[in-house]
């Protein structure tokens, strides 16, 4: 089979779930199937670009500058788009240059299937109806969670606008694409009910077993670890809620607990809270995440926000480390509260469960031991691959 993959950046250097998911997809696909690969490229970009042969036979890097977040560039984006009918997440990857090339590669290479890997991508795609849509979360449901959770009335205001044209232009592609594939039945349903999407297929999250092994005597790091990209607004928010409302309360208890708080371009409020407490590490990008699953007692996903279903999760049961997690933190995942996880939405409950675990070893084991047996039995990067590949063929 041949296949087209278009995604908004490539897949190096991979510290992103999403990327994770995408790129241990890519390698096995590309090993039974002719896979060519479509992404934009940054300026000075070259890692990503260079490393696309280790999942696809052919790539193209399409020249695209998406500004930073903390950018004076970015803030004009956001006043542009406030009179722009796309919301703002899509337009900032929305390219002519693409979409020229995409149609380019279509008349020439005659794919056998063609995949928009997330929804951003989908805005440079000539023709959805060809298209299976690879959507690792419910976009809308993040931006009226973020609602929620707003500050104030004018960021209220603007979260509001840009959920409501996220809703339209998401109900829209899903509407238009030949297929959907979500990363959760959950997500699916979603999609079903509130989009009038019809052929949507749910493949589970995967992870690698053989990589997260424990090593038998890990060098501790920290009591609690919280890992994912720290630039992404509901890894930052569940981050400063956990420290200002829950950790406290742990601390009533376990007066010296600390927390390392890993992942990617942490924000400046993040690292703040850091030089204010000694007891807080905040990594920043780190080229192996495992020794500080290994390292901590207890992996921690304190998410307020969200969609999709969470690598970060899995991967800690893979590397032997008990879960404490909110709801929306572990939804559309097979877990169990008390078998294979704790969960705990309010904070005194969340901190309640967390000093559970660091008091008591042997149910801290239990917990880590049926999780490590449920994710090694069941979600294996190949069988997740055999899955997706067989619903690009329906």
């Amino acid at each position: 089979m041949k296949l087209l993959w278009v995604k908004s950046d490539f897949l190096h250097p991979t510290d992103r779930g999403a990327q994770i998911r995408t790129l241990e997809m890519l390698k096995r696909l590309n090993r039974r199937n002719t896979v060519h690969y479509i992404a934009l490229r940054s300026p000075g970009e070259t890692e990503g670009p260079a490393r696309a042969q280790e999942y696809s036979s052919q790539s193209y890097a399409v020249d695209h500058f998406v500004p930073d977040k903390t950018s004076a560039r970015f803030a004009g984006q956001l006043l542009r788009g406030m009179f722009d009918p796309l919301p703002v997440a899509v337009s900032r990857f929305r390219s002519s240059v693409m979409r020229s090339q995409i149609e380019t590669l279509t008349a020439r290479e005659k794919f056998d299937a063609i995949v928009c890997d997330f929804l951003f991508p989908a805005a440079n795609m000539p023709d959805l109806s060809t298209v299976t849509l690879f959507q690792h979360n419910v976009e809308a449901l993040i931006w009226r969670r973020r609602v929620e959770h707003a500050t104030g009335p004018l960021q209220r205001w603007y979260l509001k606008t840009q959920a409501r044209r996220m809703e339209k232009f998401e109900g829209d592609v899903c509407r238009a694409v030949r297929s959907i594939v979500a990363v959760s039945e959950q997500d699916a349903e979603i999609m079903r009910r509130d989009y009038g999407a019809r052929r949507v297929s749910a493949v589970p999250t995967g992870v690698d077993i053989d990589y997260f092994a424990r090593p038998p005597h890990p060098e501790r790091n920290a009591d609690l670890v919280f890992v994912g990209s720290m630039d992404w607004m509901p890894n930052v928010d569940g981050a400063t809620w956990f420290v200002r409302e829950i950790l406290p309360l742990i601390r009533k208890q376990a007066p010296n607990c600390t927390i390392a708080i890993a992942g990617r371009r942490p924000t400046a409020e993040l690292t703040s809270l850091a030089s204010r407490d000694s007891r807080i590490i905040v990594t920043g990008t780190v080229a192996d995440i495992r020794p500080w699953l290994w390292g901590s007692a207890v992996s921690i996903v304190p998410l307020r926000i969200g969609g999709g279903t969470r690598i970060k999760i899995y991967e800690a049961m893979a590397a032997g480390t008990p879960v404490v997690s909110t709801t929306v933190g572990a939804e559309g995942l097979d877990v169990t509260h008390s078998e294979t996880i704790l969960l705990a939405d309010k904070p005194a409950d969340f901190a309640n469960a967390c000093i559970a675990l660091l008091r008591d070893s042997a149910e801290a084991a239990r917990i880590a031991s049926a999780a490590w047996d449920r994710v090694s039995s069941r979600y294996s990067w190949d069988a997740v691959t055999a899955a997706f590949e067989g619903m690009l063929t329906a």
